[in-house]
């Protein structure tokens, strides 16, 4: 061997060593095991093979060295028993190998390649499988000697460098052939030639080297030692870098993510800055009662058997009629037990200005105004709200979240309502999902006690702090508390009553919720202080039959009559067949909800049918209200001195930019509006921004009307920050300076000011939909689909 100038023979290894190397090349590359775990095993299979590399241990070079002579004689025959030694292995033989090659490529191209980050290591494992030993002598019979374990062990021990190129030339060979079919599509890759069987060590080497250059040239390292995972973040991060988010997408949004600019042609309004409209001054007429508990004692006193409320039952039928007297003393009886019967550890459980739930049914209107004065004069809150219906009702998780904010811990109601709330395993009421533990008291007759003679409540002073609070829920579903006090309450009753021509003993159809909004404030509130008989249609009564409220209009001549607009809708699908029905009577017909764009349509075709049973146009009055400032504005009839009614015909498109534009009724792209008459009595109203700084409006400009009067909320029970931002308003002019010496009252409306000091209402804030510059109502749609027909496509309950 020396002879032929190569220090040592590179021994014919087996197909499972090669196997077991090509193994190894494969975990190294993905980061399975680390460079010197690798060549510890790979020595470890070479050993058989070798006599001695350097840098193994001694222990494994013991344990893997090839037996000597005399250990190996009988086993030499058995490794040689089927190879010839004087004839060519046959395996060496071009057209073999060829075939081997094929066979190995065919078995290669059937299995699922993985991914990019491994292909250098499959190459490897299968031209390793593939490859045969260099041929680096002549067809001499040599050849197979040098198989021979004898002649291997006699051999020099020679260094591990030695016996590395043809094993280099194993991996580079594979490696070069992928490098250059890769490198072929990139502009700068030279492709590298697989070393010939022939080639020198040295060659072979350069060759390696410079295959491994080229593989890292184009992004995939040849000896890797890193997992496929993060091999794959490599080659992600030598990508092309991305453009920005921003131009990521303006790609195909352009005009949706870049800042829209004004439209130039936009309508934008031109007019005057607006003022503050100061509505008519309260009158003083006749002397009144201090306070509306100094009217009820003398109405219970002094007319005793006048009717007060009058309830009904589902099928129409009066179920009780409650009288002034009767209000007077029920209410004593309770309030006498609130602050004397109720103790806890021998304590009163009940101090003046603590807080009470009402709860009661729609269908117990009686027992509901007996439990609000009863609580008045406890000097008590009142804190009506609905009936729950689940111990898990979604609503009803609010109200107890402002009941447990209000520290409400007693809830009053009657026996009938209390059996059909959910019990407890105990039998008591169970306690609703958020609500704070209360204690009930049913208010029914037998469960109070009457009082001294000598015993009375305050009643003629005029009382300071909290009257009730009312709920209000949000579009977000959130429940807040708006408190009212004494003086709100009592200016409240007082401005009604001027606004309406209210009178003594005249009779009230209320088809609205007794329990909040104008339901309370004219049926429960205003009616007590004029003396007047409320007759109370249950919501049941009107699914059942829409017509109920105008048949007890006629039947009871009533003179006023609050409804809302469905109701007046309803009565329309129902009203064919009976012509029995007369509205002369009426000289109001309140509509609790005149300000929704909607409501002139119902107000419209009612007229229209009911003209002829004589409903007179004056008598339809809309309204405006909100939780916060209560009463905003309502027309009033020609005889209490209110200018006719007005209609505007307004551009949608206009409205869109908050601009007020007059428009033909013609056109499609209109919403007609109704006015909801003038402010109320005592009250400054003005029209402000909706953004930012409250600055007056200009006269075509659409803006949230602020109200400043006595007759308003004062707070949110408990929520100092919004209640500054609401109730405490300061209105500035365009130079900066404030409109008025006292703070405004914001209503949530969304309008404008008109002719004859008339108020517009086109929306609210609530259902405010801002897309860009433009902005848009929900009442709008409801405005759209009732203007179409309403009596062909609105249809009741939908």
């Amino acid at each position: 061997m020396a002879d032929r100038g190569c220090p040592l023979e590179a021994a014919p290894l087996p197909a499972e060593v090669r196997e077991s190397l090509a193994e190894l090349e494969l975990e190294l590359s993905e980061g399975d095991i680390t460079q010197k775990g690798y060549e510890k095993k790979r020595a470890k299979l070479l050993a058989r093979y070798i006599p001695l590399i350097q840098g193994i241990d001694p222990s494994l070079q013991a344990e893997n060295r090839i037996p000597g002579p005399s250990q190996t004689t009988a086993a030499a025959p058995k490794q040689q028993k089927s190879r010839p030694t004087t004839s060519r292995d046959e395996r060496f033989r071009s057209d073999v190998h060829t075939e081997a090659v094929q066979a190995a490529l065919a078995k290669y191209k059937e299995r699922k390649m993985p991914m990019p980050s491994k292909r250098r290591s499959v190459l490897v494992h299968s031209s390793v499988e593939t490859y045969t030993p260099p041929d680096t002598s002549s067809a001499s019979e040599d050849e197979g000697s040098l198989r021979r374990p004898g002649r291997l062990t006699s051999t020099p021990l020679q260094s591990h460098s030695s016996v590395e190129p043809w094993l280099d030339r194993v991996i580079q060979g594979s490696s070069t052939s992928s490098s250059a079919s890769s490198t072929s599509s990139h502009p700068g890759g030279r492709p590298t030639a697989a070393p010939s069987a022939a080639a020198t060590p040295g060659a072979a080497a350069a060759t390696a080297l410079a295959g491994r250059e080229a593989h890292t040239h184009i992004g995939v390292p040849v000896n890797s030692r890193v997992s496929s995972k993060i091999q794959q973040l490599l080659n992600t991060l030598k990508r092309p870098k991305r453009p920005p988010l921003k131009e990521f997408f303006v790609d195909d949004f352009e005009e949706l993510l870049e800042v829209q600019q004004p439209d130039p042609n936009q309508p934008k309004p031109e007019g005057s800055e607006t003022s503050v409209l100061r509505g008519e001054p309260l009158t003083a007429g006749v002397p009144r009662p201090p306070s509306l508990l100094a009217t009820l004692q003398r109405w219970g006193t002094a007319q005793p058997k006048s009717p007060c409320l009058t309830a009904l039952d589902t099928t129409g039928k009066a179920t009780y009629t409650l009288t002034y007297g009767k209000l007077w003393s029920r209410s004593l009886k309770l309030a006498y037990t609130l602050l004397n019967k109720l103790t806890s550890k021998n304590e009163p459980l009940l101090k003046p200005g603590d807080r009470v739930a009402l709860v009661f049914p729609n269908s117990d209107p009686v027992m509901f105004m007996v439990a609000f004065y009863g609580c008045l004069l406890a000097e008590l809150v009142p804190v009506p709200i609905e009936v729950p219906l689940t111990r898990k009702d979604a609503g009803s998780q609010q109200v107890g979240f402002l009941l447990g904010s209000c520290g409400v811990s007693l809830a009053l109601t009657t026996d009938a309502c209390q059996k059909g709330l959910p019990k407890a395993q105990t039998g008591e009421v169970a306690t609703f999902k958020g609500w704070p533990p209360l204690s009930w008291l049913v208010i029914d007759g037998k469960h109070l006690a009457r009082p001294p003679k000598d015993w009375h409540p305050l009643t003629q002073d005029t009382r300071t702090g909290t009257a009730y609070i009312e709920y209000k829920t949000s579009k977000e579903g959130s429940t807040v508390g708006v408190t009212v006090s004494h003086a709100s309450l009592l200016a409240q009753c007082r401005a009604l009553t001027q606004a309406c021509g209210y009178s003594e003993a005249e009779t009230l159809t209320n088809v609205l919720d007794f329990k909040r909004d104008a339901g309370l404030w004219h049926g429960v509130l205003t009616s007590v202080m004029n003396r007047m008989h409320v007759v109370s249609i249950p919501y049941a009564l009107m699914k059942a039959n829409p017509l109920s409220w105008i048949q007890k209009v006629c039947f009871y001549k009533a003179r006023a009559a609050l409804v809302k607009s469905r109701d007046m809708h309803w009565s329309l699908l129902a009203q064919r067949g009976q012509r029995d029905v007369s509205l002369s009577s009426l000289r109001m017909l309140i509509v609790a909800d005149g300000a929704n764009p909607w409501s002139i349509s119902s107000c419209d075709a009612f007229l229209n049918v009911f003209q002829s049973r004589g409903l007179r146009p004056e008598v339809i009055c809309p309204c405006a209200s909100s939780p916060e400032a209560l009463t905003v504005a309502i027309r009033r009839p020609p005889d209490l001195g209110g200018p006719p009614p007005r209609k505007a015909v307004l551009s949608m498109n206009g409205l869109s930019y908050g601009v007020i534009r007059v428009d033909t009724e013609e056109k499609l792209s209109v919403l007609t509006v109704q006015d909801v008459g003038q402010v109320m009595p005592g009250a400054n109203v003005c029209v402000v921004k909706l953004e930012g700084t409250p600055y007056l409006c200009k006269t075509d400009e659409v803006g949230e009307i602020c109200v400043n009067s006595s007759a308003t909320g004062t707070a949110y029970y408990g929520l100092l920050g919004i209640t500054k931002n609401v109730f405490e308003a300061v209105p500035v002019t365009a130079g900066g300076a404030p409109v008025f010496d006292r703070p405004f009252t914001r209503t949530g409306l969304l309008g404008f000011i008109g002719p004859d000091n008339l108020v517009f209402i086109v929306g609210k804030l609530d259902g405010l939909m801002v897309t860009g510059v433009r902005r848009h109502n929900a009442d709008d749609v409801v405005a759209t689909a009732l203007a179409v027909e309403p009596m062909k496509f609105v249809y009741r309950g939908r």
